[in-house]
């Protein structure tokens, strides 16, 4: 049994940690732990200010009280207090109980006359440097103060009758309360701290099982080979998760797709060119010294040499068809165009009625070379497939910011079945009545020009009634195509 090794752990550990399923975890942790310290900040300001209010309110509501009784009568004789302030402050006193932490206090002459409840703090006692304070009031005041015993919230309202200086005094002791306060605060971050722990725990069970998609992604990517490229990850839902799936899917349809058509265009052109080497090579051998053998014998190896030659040309066009360079771009005139492309499409076969449709006055942005290129392609495919006496027409026609060139004949017609795959390259129809002497690459040499002046080729066709063939191109090329003028 081979040691383990550790750098196969340093770099598991990595991944682990430099892994999106941590980064989530962390940053989620880092989130939820944010969120609890300032709603935690939030709550004590909150629970402070309405402690704060409380406090005041209460202390109003004593003062308010208090001027009530002095203005009015004593209960116990029926008169107005006027200056015996005793007897008011001991008539409202025993009226009134005071809160936890709160303290009625009557000074007079700059002495404590008596308070509710009779045990005061410290900072409150007789000749205290705030009784003394409160003792030399002259006008109502509230406030805070600092003292050995916390903080003290207060107000004092002094009155005077005659020569008596008396002053009320409702004092409220805040730290048992602010103690509450942190404590009720204390409780509540433990119960956070267990709330994130166990948050934390659910949210790296959810982000594997969120990510598990990406695992099997990463999976199938790494067993796709040339050679294979069925492999497909299963779809489940609809985020954004499953959204990237079906699209790696849809990828891959398009990867194998391209990878079969290069298959194919691989063996079809080894076919195409195998088949004239073939010739060649077998009349070459079979060449005597007959000088009349021979002629033919060259004659033969040169048209296919020639044929060879061309299909080398088309293969090289579609080639350059993809590069940006393709295209010379130039303002042509449209009815001078299908009079040049009808003048040269006429001489590809003489017992064809050549006519043109229509040609409608207008002017495009286009390469003069290919376009003729792409219309004597399409003209040469229908003198293929037509016969002695059959119709071929040209025309064009500009309509908004298109325009519309094609070329309409009178022959044996397309399948349904064969339309869609015609302007692939080598593809052939199934119909032996259609058949090409070429290695089945002009469609697809139109469909590519069209498509690099960024417009498209359109079949319009129904066995033994003919075909139409029609590139359709926009007037003004894009900005893209533009640019690489």
């Amino acid at each position: 049994m081979s040691p383990p090794n550790r750098f196969d752990e340093t770099q598991q550990w990595r991944r682990i940690f430099y892994s999106l399923r941590t980064s989530i975890l962390i940053w989620y942790v880092l989130l939820l732990t944010f969120s609890a310290f300032l709603s935690t900040l939030v709550i004590r300001q909150v629970l402070l200010a309405r402690l704060e209010t409380r406090h005041e309110n209460s202390l109003l509501q004593e003062v308010k009280e208090f001027r009530v009784l002095a203005n009015g009568k004593d209960p116990n004789t029926g008169k107005p207090f006027q200056h015996n302030l005793k007897a008011l402050f001991r008539v409202f006193l025993n009226r009134n109980i005071p809160d936890d932490d709160e303290f009625l206090i009557a000074i007079i002459e700059g002495e404590i006359d008596r308070s509710s409840p009779r045990a005061l703090p410290e900072p409150l006692k007789q000749n205290s440097e705030l009784i003394q304070y409160f003792g030399k009031l002259t006008k109502p005041e509230q406030g805070a103060r600092e003292t050995t015993a916390g903080t003290i919230v207060y107000r004092a309202a002094p009155i005077i009758r005659d020569e008596t200086h008396g002053v009320f005094v409702v004092a409220q002791l805040t730290a048992g309360e602010r103690q509450e306060v942190d404590e009720a605060m204390a409780v509540i971050i433990q119960v956070k701290i267990f709330v994130i722990i166990g948050a934390a725990i659910l949210a790296w069970l959810v982000a594997g099982r969120t990510l598990t998609p990406l695992h099997l992604l990463t999976e199938t990517a790494r067993s796709i080979r040339e050679s294979d490229l069925t492999r497909r990850i299963p779809v489940k839902g609809s985020d954004e998760i499953a959204e990237l799936a079906t699209t790696f899917n849809e990828m891959l349809d398009r990867l194998q797709a391209a990878f079969s058509s290069q298959r194919n265009f691989i063996n079809d052109a080894s076919h195409e060119l195998r088949t004239p080497i073939t010739i060649i090579r077998g009349h070459l051998e079979l060449m005597g010294d007959d000088p009349q053998e021979r002629e033919e014998t060259v004659a033969l190896v040169t048209d296919e040499l020639d044929r060879m030659s061309r299909f080398v040309d088309d293969l090289l066009l579609l080639a350059k068809a993809e590069q940006p360079n393709f295209l010379k771009l130039e303002r042509l005139d449209l009815t001078t165009l299908v009079a040049e492309i009808y003048s040269k499409a006429i001489a590809l076969s003489t017992d064809r009625h050549w006519q043109i449709d229509r040609h409608s006055p207008g002017t495009i942005i286009a390469d003069r070379q290919r376009l003729t290129q792409a219309m004597i392609n399409l003209a040469q495919n229908a003198t293929q497939h037509t016969t002695t006496g059959d119709t071929i027409a040209l025309g064009c026609m500009q309509r908004h910011n298109w325009v519309r060139l094609w070329v309409r004949d009178t022959g044996e017609g397309i399948s349904l079945a064969d339309q869609q795959r015609i302007f692939e390259r080598f593809a052939r129809t199934t119909r032996s009545q259609r058949r090409s002497e070429g290695a089945g690459l002009g469609l697809a040499i139109v469909r590519a020009i069209a498509q690099a002046h960024g417009g498209k080729i359109e079949l319009s066709s129904r066995p033994r009634r003919g075909s139409t063939f029609t590139i359709v191109l926009p007037v003004e090329p894009t900005s893209e195509i533009s640019s690489h003028e």
